[in-house]
């Protein structure tokens, strides 16, 4: 069972166009094109590096937790949805397995907790994670077969504004935290209650439908916020 529980979220085509975009802002990156918009979130271009790559390379592992009983399951398909294709993993099981994925919401909550704490950014991360996570539980659709889903690009823009919004100088991490947390909360986990029924033989958190929105809209919203940001925060 287990070496099913590691499949890219997306097919590979789709996942190779992440992976292309990750490599174009790590040339950025490298050439101090971008250098300003992650030095405000905090972070060096060696670990900005980590954090891309390591999200990517991450979002094969899932992580099982635990069983949710539901109809019979199916697998071994494709689903599309807003354009992007999620792949069904093939997993001979008359329940859904629950799991969290490592790329999609493993890495994203402890660098949001690192950003928290760096910058006690307590309330005003609770307020951006909690308003994006309304805006994305009101876009979310359940996808039988596959999930939980997100259109992809819905909370990005919304994220970057919100977080200037909130704090100038904070924009940055708060687009961090708050896409990523809020995308994760609006989308999977306040769905929980509907995963069993979906025929899902494999419900990721932060996995197929959810992966590409957590890793976009952090990555984009930080971008977008740390560009209009007037200057490097100041560490708490």
């Amino acid at each position: 069972m287990h070496s099913h529980m590691h499949y890219l979220p997306m097919t590979p085509g789709l996942f190779s166009i992440l992976v292309l975009a990750a490599v174009v802002l790590l040339i950025l990156i490298q050439l101090r094109i971008l250098r300003y918009a992650y030095l405000r979130l905090g972070v060096s271009p060696g670990a900005a590096m980590l954090l891309l790559f390591g999200s990517l390379i991450g979002s094969y592992f899932n992580i099982p937790l635990t069983v949710l009983p539901g109809p019979p399951v199916q697998a071994g398909q494709i689903v599309d949805f807003f354009g992007m294709r999620y792949v069904v993993p093939y997993l001979a099981s008359p329940s859904t397995i629950l799991a969290v994925n490592v790329g999609g919401a493993v890495i994203p909550a402890l660098m949001s907790a690192y950003l928290v704490l760096r910058y006690q950014l307590w309330l005003r991360a609770m307020i951006a994670t909690v308003v994006i996570a309304a805006i994305v539980h009101a876009s979310a659709t359940p996808v039988p077969g596959m999930g939980i889903a997100v259109p992809v690009f819905v909370p990005v823009i919304v994220t970057a504004i919100l977080a200037l919004l909130l704090s100038r100088e904070y924009a940055a991490p708060l687009a961090y935290i708050g896409g990523s947390m809020g995308t994760l909360l609006g989308a999977d986990l306040l769905n929980l209650d509907k995963i069993g029924s979906l025929g899902a033989p494999i419900a990721s958190i932060g996995g197929a439908g959810t992966f590409d929105g957590v890793f976009l809209t952090g990555i984009l919203a930080v971008l977008i916020a740390g560009v209009v940001a007037p200057a490097q925060p100041r560490r708490a």
